[in-house]
């Protein structure tokens, strides 16, 4: 299973900028960050912590900030090319269910059974299954 989404907006922080519920991250250097159609409403884990893996485009960056109700914020520093409608990968294809559950203090399983019925699920070929936000 592929969990996927895509940037919806982007924003250049300066040091000591901060975003998230209770402002959960703190930018300790100018940087940008991109917001990801993904919460904890479609199942992704509210508890992830900052530093949770995600992939955008393709490379690995980091989340920044509490995951909210409909998106969670990532560091997107290491991907000059990200703009909205770039691709992520929340877990599955290239970042393992296993990885994003650890840092989230978890089993895999959990965060599998916990995708929402709003979620789509999309059947591909060799039965995997993508799911997009």
């Amino acid at each position: 299973m592929t969990l996927r989404s895509e940037i919806i907006a982007t924003q250049e922080l300066k040091a000591n900028d901060s975003v998230g519920y209770g402002g959960g991250y703190t930018a300790s250097r100018a940087h940008r960050i991109g917001a990801v159609a993904c919460g904890y409403a479609d199942g992704y884990p509210r508890h992830a912590p900052n530093g949770t893996p995600v992939l955008v485009c393709g490379k690995k960056v980091r989340t920044a900030g509490r995951v909210s109700m409909d998106l969670m914020t990532v560091d997107l520093t290491d991907v000059p090319e990200a703009t909205i409608g770039s691709s992520v990968v929340l877990w599955g294809e290239g970042l393992s269910v296993d990885d994003v559950a650890a840092a989230a203090s978890t089993v895999g399983y959990e965060l599998l059974c916990a995708i929402a019925p709003r979620v789509p699920c999309v059947s591909t070929e060799f039965g995997r299954v993508d799911i997009e936000v």
